[in-house]
């Protein structure tokens, strides 16, 4: 029996480690043909090796999200590829210096907003021009729970994940009787190497994470990206303008 993707061509972007690569794998599995997207050339190659050798077809292309130019070269070429684009992950982000509101610089600020917003936007309207075109496609956004509720020293990150979330809900109204299908996912803290970072320079911040979750744990990256296959997936069929906690309970507190 098939996989919910089979034979979908899908993007991913940030495909390099964390949620992007776990993602990719359950792509793989589940029979998806993969173009996969990030500004780290290394990582993104070990995700290639990766599903290459459990047997998806895919493709790497170095893509800064937030230049408009990376961002139609990767899906110019998944189209001359594989003819068409069925789903987009648009899941590229970096978490940004912590400083609050008054402290923080307008040089961080602007990094972080042309990454985490304005590179979501950009492949959006690549991605919704090509699908258009096809007259079907469904896309995933990597929001946060950030996204959906305040956070101390965090202002940029913040203000990006909820711009996230409202990007999602205005596009999927526009485009629901084209066919297209657009959500987002809003993980609560995650094992990825952009957390693991953070408890290494603070290793009080491990266990205080935890505490806070209903389930006393940390999510493991293949937990959202089960999300995310699902939400690209026919199975999802009905699903649109979703932010969707991947939180272990959080927001219902």
């Amino acid at each position: 029996m098939g996989g919910i993707l089979d034979g979908k061509i899908a993007l991913i972007t940030g495909a390099g480690s964390g949620i992007g690569r776990a993602t990719a794998k359950i792509f793989a599995r589940e029979g998806a043909k993969l173009v996969l997207a990030d500004i780290v050339e290394t990582g993104g190659l070990e995700t290639l090796q990766i599903v290459k050798e459990m047997g998806a077809e895919a493709m790497f292309v170095k893509t800064d999200v937030s230049k408009s130019q990376d961002v139609n070269t990767a899906i110019v070429k998944a189209v001359e590829t594989y003819g068409r684009l069925d789903c987009a992950f648009n899941n590229a982000g970096i978490g940004g210096r912590g400083a609050l509101t008054h402290e923080y610089t307008e040089e961080e600020w602007n990094r972080v907003l042309a990454v985490n917003l304005t590179g979501v936007w950009l492949c959006m309207k690549a991605e919704i021009t090509q699908m258009l075109k096809q007259s079907s496609g469904a896309i995933v956004n990597t929001s946060s729970i950030m996204g959906l509720t305040g956070a101390i020293r965090v202002p940029a990150y913040t203000a990006a994940k909820h711009g996230v979330a409202g990007i999602t809900k205005a596009a999927a109204l526009e485009y629901a009787r084209h066919g297209i299908r657009i959500n987002a996912v809003c993980p609560a803290p995650i094992y990825t190497p952009m957390l693991m970072s953070a408890f290494e320079k603070r290793p009080d911040m491990e266990e205080r994470y935890a505490r806070s979750e209903p389930m006393k744990r940390i999510g493991q990256p293949e937990e959202v990206g089960e999300a995310v296959a699902w939400l690209c997936s026919d199975r999802a069929s009905y699903m649109t303008g979703l932010p969707m906690p991947v939180d272990g309970g959080y927001m219902a507190q």
